[in-house]
This record gives structure tokens, C-alpha cells and sequence, in this order.
């Protein structure tokens, strides 16, 4: 989950360069394609096809579902809100996947979990707003920020619904059956955007962010979110989105642009106390 939110966090650093010419579906399309293309050459070389891994396809289009959501959202809220106010909210997934986690499988969050839940928020959001009160309280909610926390509940939802729909697949199976089913219903409703769109118009920069963002971003993503959903409780899981604004600032700095401030580390440190915690409750389990 570290290696998970070191990736999306470059999807946030990276995914706001991509050029508007490009509607967040058709890129949603694209990158689907191409992961739905690295993973099925990984399982034609290292995995055994079975019918039973094809039990009920419904479990496939509906996780698919909620990450095409997820991704077509994000990509529309960046046209109008920042990669910042959208991190913000992303310290909100961890409460809101506990919450499906409950309703979906039972999981209770006990007071230690409770505990690193508010630290890594608050560590989280010191780190987006560096320390300063008063960025915080020019905090708006718009058009975006709505849309993304949309995307973001979808997102939250599907870590529960991978353990709770999971029949024994391999991760491998599972997440290549998700993602055509994403690349199935992303390319539907996209259908009558790609017969117009003009693809002469995608730069080499888009076209190496949105190769990040299908290899990187997605396929190992989702191999990794149901290694650790299958796991740990999904409250857990989610809780590894702390780390995101530390990552968004290693990859500005990685790409040329200003390292963190002093007051920075207090709240990078916020968040390693709350994983300290976590882990710690983990041993105890």
C-alpha cells in the first residue's frame, strides 16, 4: 500500500498535464485499453485460464463501474479544481471505505484505528495547505470538488466489494477482469466523443502520462489495492491514502518544481505516526 500511494499520487501530479483537448473519457478509454493489454500478455504467459474465474461477470461490471467513475471524475473535476483541493478531500476516503466496510462486511473501527484515522488526516491536510490556517479556511467546495467526492465514494466503495466479491480469483484474473469491464462501459458511454475526437491532437507528453497512468496508475493499483484489500480491512487499506500529499511533493520535486517547506515535515510526520498505529494494531490482530 505504500508502493499504492506513491502510484496515485504521480496519477495527481501527472494527471492535471494532460492537454484539455482530451475529454477525461477518451482518456479514461485510452488507458484502460492499453492496461487491459499489458495485463492480459502478463496472465497469457503466467496464468492458467478457468472457467470458474468467470463465475457471476456481474461482479466484474459493477467493480468496473465504480473505477471508471472514479477516474472519469477526477479527470473533469481537475478541469476546474486544483491537484491540492482534491487531495484534501482524498484524506476523506479512508472514513467512508470504513464505513462500506461496516455496512458491507462487519468491519468495526476501534478507537486506536479511530485515533491514526484523525492523525493522518490531520497530518494530510498540514501537508496540502503547508501548516497555514489561513489556506485552510480558503477552502471552497465547488463544481469539481463535488464531482471528485462522487468519483472518490465509488472508489472508497469498490475496496470492500473487492473482498466481498471475490471467489478465491487470483489478483492477476480479478483485476484483468475488472478493467475490461471499466474499458467495456467507459467505452460505451465514450462511444459517440472517440468518432469525433481528432487524436492527432494527443502530444507525446499525453500520450507518456497516460502510458503512467495505465501502467502504473492502474494495473499495478488495482494488483496491489486487492492484495491488500483481501488482507486488511478496508478501513486500513484506505488509511495509505495519507501518504499522498508526501508522494505529490517527492514527485514536484522529481519534476523540477519547489521541494517542501519546514512545516512540511510536521505533517509528514503526522502521517507516519497514524501508519505506526495502524501497523501496530495489525501485529496485535
Amino acid at each position: 500500500m505504500l508502493c499504492f500511494s506513491a502510484f496515485i499520487a504521480g496519477s495527481f501530479a501527472l494527471g492535471s498535464m494532460i492537454s484539455n483537448n482530451l475529454s477525461p473519457l477518451i482518456v479514461t478509454v485510452i488507458r484502460f485499453m492499453i492496461t487491459a493489454l499489458f495485463l492480459g500478455g502478463l496472465i497469457y504467459f503466467t496464468q492458467t485460464i478457468k472457467k470458474i474465474y468467470f463465475i457471476s461477470p456481474w461482479r466484474y461490471l459493477f467493480l468496473g463501474l465504480c473505477v471508471t467513475l472514479y477516474f472519469v471524475l477526477m479527470f473533469e473535476a481537475l478541469k476546474t479544481s486544483s491537484a491540492i483541493s482534491l487531495s484534501v478531500e482524498f484524506t476523506m476516503a479512508p472514513f467512508i471505505s470504513g464505513l462500506f466496510g461496516y455496512f458491507l462486511l462487519g468491519q468495526k473501527i476501534n478507537l486506536r484505528i479511530f485515533i491514526a484515522l484523525v492523525i493522518g488526516a490531520i497530518g494530510a491536510i498540514w501537508v496540502i495547505f503547508n501548516g497555514d490556517i489561513s489556506h485552510l479556511l480558503d477552502f471552497r467546495i465547488g463544481r469539481g470538488e463535488l464531482l471528485f467526492f462522487i468519483g472518490m465514494s465509488f472508489y472508497a466503495l469498490h475496496v470492500p466489494l473487492v473482498r466481498k466479491l471475490n471467489y478465491n480469483e487470483p489478483p492477476l484474473i480479478f483485476t484483468f477482469g475488472i478493467i475490461v469491464a471499466a474499458l467495456f462501459i467507459s467505452f460505451v458511454f465514450s462511444f459517440g466523443e472517440i468518432m469525433n475526437a481528432n487524436f492527432k491532437s494527443i502530444t507525446k507528453y499525453d500520450f507518456f502520462i497516460i502510458l503512467y497512468l495505465a501502467i502504473f496508475a492502474s494495473a499495478a493499483t488495482f494488483l496491489l489495492i486487492q492484495y491488500a484489500a483481501l488482507k486488511l480491512p478496508s478501513v486500513k487499506v484506505m488509511a495509505h491514502t495519507y501518504l499522498t500529499p508526501t508522494w505529490v511533493i517527492v514527485w514536484y520535486i522529481f519534476m523540477g518544481k519547489d521541494g517542501p517547506l519546514a512545516s512540511d515535515y510536521i505533517g509528514i510526520s503526522f502521517t507516519i505516526i497514524a501508519l505506526f498505529l495502524l501497523l501496530k494494531e495489525q501485529t496485535g490482530n
